[in-house]
């Protein structure tokens, strides 16, 4: 029997800490606690972390400091917490490689379910995002190959680039979908299960970085191409080998 996936959690009030990680332990959870970004270094190494609960205010070091130092060990999946106010703050922690977000203060459950969806993506290659039919097939697309079976992403010398779990969901929900326009709201649905909010950008924010992964010019690209008044498109042949 595996064991139960082990969350972070890093919050400088220790209400909210304390409560959410009695809460998530009810729920079948490992938790581990951390303050701050000092105690989020010194706690990191004890343990392997399924996915990491990170409040962006804290003091000292600020969770996207932690965000940055997490990025460069690990690609565990990470779940911001923010205030109502930090939209500037929250597409920038995207930007490094955060998989969702949720606003301050927030439903726990509805928190457990981001929790739970993450884990799930993470654990099955993007299952929840609509994997490929076939799901240990490769995908070939514009000289790159991805391994959906090993999630893996090769560029066309062959070396690998990694990818968060967000950043393979969202790749492997527009290669399934090639050539079709996907509107930011059918993305959202797709990935997050979820309505954007009136200043949503994360799916922009989402694109933006994968398109980096993939070394397509944002100026003007020529994989992942915005499609103006629609959204995306992934404009390429998709083989799969």
């Amino acid at each position: 029997m595996e064991p139960a996936p082990h969350i972070l959690v890093v919050d400088d009030d220790r209400e909210i800490r304390e409560l959410l990680g009695r809460f998530l332990e009810k729920q079948g959870l490992r938790v581990t606690l951390a303050r701050d970004a000092r105690d989020a270094r010194r706690v990191w190494p004890l343990a392997r972390y399924s996915l990491v609960v990170l409040d962006l205010m804290l003091p000292g070091e600020s969770g996207l400091d932690v965000a940055r130092w997490l990025r460069s060990q690990s690609n565990v999946p990470i779940v911001m917490l923010t205030a109502m106010g930090e939209e500037t703050d929250r597409i920038v922690g995207l930007e490094l490689g955060a998989d969702d977000y949720m606003a301050k203060p927030f439903n726990p459950r509805e928190l457990l379910a981001r929790i739970r969806a993450v884990l799930r993506r993470a654990q099955n290659g993007g299952e929840a995002a609509g994997p490929a039919e076939d799901s240990g097939a490769n995908l070939r697309f514009a000289g790159w190959l991805l391994e959906t079976s090993r999630r893996r992403l090769l560029n066309p010398q062959g070396a690998e680039v990694p990818l968060t779990g967000g950043e393979y969901e969202l790749l492997t929900t527009l290669l399934e979908r090639a050539n079709r326009v996907l509107t930011r709201d059918m993305l959202m649905d797709l990935l997050h299960n979820r309505q954007p909010g009136p200043f949503d950008r994360a799916i922009d924010v989402a694109v933006s970085r994968l398109r980096r992964k993939l070394e397509d010019d944002g100026r003007n690209p020529s994989v992942i191409k915005t499609v103006r008044g629609g959204g995306y498109v992934l404009s390429a042949t998709v083989e799969r080998a």
